[in-house]
Parts: C-alpha cells; sequence; structure tokens
C-alpha cells in the first residue's frame, strides 16, 4: 500500500517532465530570417516601429533561450516574426505605391499628349 502513493508521485513527475516546453530552435530561425528580409527590403529600424520592436522582442526570446524559458521564447520569436514581417509589408506597400503614383502621372501625362493630338 505504501508503494501505490509513491508510484502516483513518480508518475506526476514524469509526466512533468515530458510537459516542459523544446527549445524553439526553428521558431528562431524563421525569426532571424524575417528580420534579415525586412532589413533587405530596406526597411530600418530607426523609422520603423515595427522592426525596432521586432528586434526588441527577438533580443528578450534569445535571453529566454538561455534562461531555458522555452515556451516564453517561442512567444516573443512569434511577435517578433510577425512585427518584422509587418515592417517588411509596410515598406514594400509604400513602394509600390510610389511606383503606382509614377505609372498614374505618366498616363495623365500620355492622355495630354493625346488630346493636344486630337485638337491639332
Amino acid at each position: 500500500m505504501i508503494f501505490r502513493p509513491l508510484f502516483a508521485a513518480l508518475a506526476v513527475v514524469a509526466l512533468a517532465g515530458c510537459a516542459t516546453d523544446p527549445a524553439p530552435n526553428e521558431q528562431m530561425r524563421l525569426t532571424q530570417q524575417a528580420l534579415e528580409q525586412a532589413t533587405a527590403v530596406g526597411v530600418n529600424a530607426d523609422e520603423s516601429p515595427e522592426l525596432k520592436l521586432a528586434e526588441e522582442k527577438f533580443a528578450r526570446a534569445k535571453a529566454n533561450m538561455a534562461d531555458q524559458s522555452y515556451k516564453r521564447a517561442r512567444m516573443r520569436a512569434e511577435q517578433a516574426e510577425l512585427d518584422a514581417r509587418l515592417a517588411e509589408a509596410k515598406v514594400l506597400t509604400a513602394k509600390s505605391q510610389e511606383q503606382l503614383n509614377v505609372l498614374n502621372t505618366r498616363i495623365t501625362r500620355l492622355r495630354k499628349q493625346l488630346q493636344l493630338g486630337d485638337a491639332q
């Protein structure tokens, strides 16, 4: 009878050991890649609050990894990845808008030239 409570306690300890989160190495890699990609398309942390926030969260995720707080590290790394992707999307959207404005200006100029040609 003494063995049953001991066995139950050992089972609980064993299950608790299995419940720990694994190191989020893949998420950390994805986040690093997202940060690099955002920088590659021209996002600057000084001009983008999203990228600055992403870098801060990624630094905290690295600290959590060092402390073996893997759940927190995963959460921070996921947030940092999303912030970096948002910063990238905003820059790409702005660049696309600039290109659209240039094209619209050219179209307007061509229309005016066509109207002048028709008038003559």
